[in-house]
Formats: C-alpha cells, structure tokens, sequence
C-alpha cells in the first residue's frame, strides 16, 4: 500500500435481503483515501452512504472484497479483533448524537478513553483540553439533555476525537442543525481532524458540507464516482 493511502477499498460488494428480492447496495466498489485528506460522500437516500461506512469502520462485513487500513486488512478479522480495532483506530461523529443521557458531558467522553485504557490522570487532562476545544469548558458537569442540539453535537465530536484516532467517519454530522450551527460544527470539526492529521469521511446530503471538504465522492448503482459538480 502507498504510505500515503489512510484507507483502501478493493472490490467490495454489499447486499442484503429483502422479502424476496436481494438488495444491491455496494457494486464492485474500489477506492482509495489519502492520509489528511477530509471527502465528502454524498448520494440520493438509500443509496448506501451509511453502508459504506459501517464496512470502514468493521461495524459491518462485506460480502465480498477487501478493507485495508493502515496496511491492515480488517476484513481478514474476526468481529472481535475488528471491535477492538475500531475502538482505538476509528472515530464516529453520529446525526443524533448517541450520547449517554445519564452521563455527564465530561463522562461521555471519558467512557471512550476507558476503553482504551487511558490512565485517569491525562483522560481528565484530554476532557479538558478537548472541552476547550470545542467551547463547552464549561459545560464538563452538564447532562446532555440540557445543551442544545449544536453543543450536543459539540460533545459528540470531543467524544470521537478523544483518542486520537487515525480515522474519523462522520454520518450526517449536522443533519439535525440549523445552517449556522452546522457550519460552525464543521469546521471545528474539520480543524480538529486536520489538527491531528486523521483522515475523514463525511456522508452528506449538503452541498455546503461537500464544501468543505478536499474531495466530493458520489456513490450511484453501488460504484463510487468523482463528484464532476465540486470545485
């Protein structure tokens, strides 16, 4: 693999089933994602945008093709090397958020450095720092139900950062937004990635969202194409 490819798909193939038909999804589908880069991936509804991600990030399996980060094949794995892997490589920034209601903002992220082991002492210093980051220093001790949709998502995206990740997949990540909420979202967001030189994958309906991104990728009849609109 290049050094500079983050993430490499070849072949994959994704169906599922349907009553009586089988659904094809994802189609033959290769493509390559350089390490810093930051692509969009946009496509109608149904089109298999989430799919997509749920095969980089091992939530899911393909039917058939290979998943390569970092050199490494996840899907040779099994589902609980792949959990593991997930936990310490790979970031995920949700549209609704996915935040524990009976935590409190700074304990919703700690759970992440948890799982990975991060001794107390620099996870209470990374909440901090990435609190700050993300304008809510104020806010460590709040519950999610009481911010707003912006400082929820906020939260969200310390929480997938927490760790470091070399990959950062974010699904809709201002779906549930205002227009300027979003954009303010984004570009932290953006910063942060670029920050720590992570690569990352944003599925979008949003013409402004692609914008902000290095490269805009259309999935159409499960074949990924270069987006001929962008730039």
């Amino acid at each position: 693999m290049n050094a500079n490819v983050q993430i490499r798909l070849s072949h994959l193939s994704r169906s599922f089933q349907e009553g009586e038909q089988r659904h094809v999804v994802l189609q033959d589908l290769s493509a390559d994602f350089a390490a810093g880069e930051t692509v969009a991936l946009r496509g109608r509804s149904g089109s298999g945008k989430s799919t997509l991600l749920n095969l980089i990030s091992g939530i899911d399996a393909p039917d058939s093709g290979r998943i390569e980060i970092a050199g490494l094949d996840i899907t040779a794995m099994s589902e609980r090397d792949r959990t593991l892997f997930r936990r310490v490589h790979i970031g995920f920034v949700y549209q609704a958020f996915n935040l524990v209601p009976t935590l409190t903002v700074a304990d919703n992220i700690r759970l992440v450095l948890e799982l990975n082991n991060v001794e107390e002492a620099y996870a209470s210093l990374r909440i901090e720092e990435l609190l700050a980051a993300v304008g809510l220093a104020n806010r460590s001790a709040s519950y999610p139900d009481v911010l707003s949709g912006g400082e929820q998502q906020r939260v969200a995206i310390a929480r997938a950062l927490a760790h470091r990740p070399r990959i950062v997949l974010a699904d809709e990540p201002t779906g549930n937004l205002d227009d300027s909420t979003a954009a303010d979202v984004l570009t932290l967001l953006d910063d942060l990635v670029r920050e720590q030189g992570g690569t990352m994958i944003v599925a979008t309906h949003s013409a402004k969202v692609a914008a902000f991104c290095d490269r805009v990728l259309e999935l159409q009849n499960g074949q990924l194409l270069a987006d001929s609109g962008h730039g």
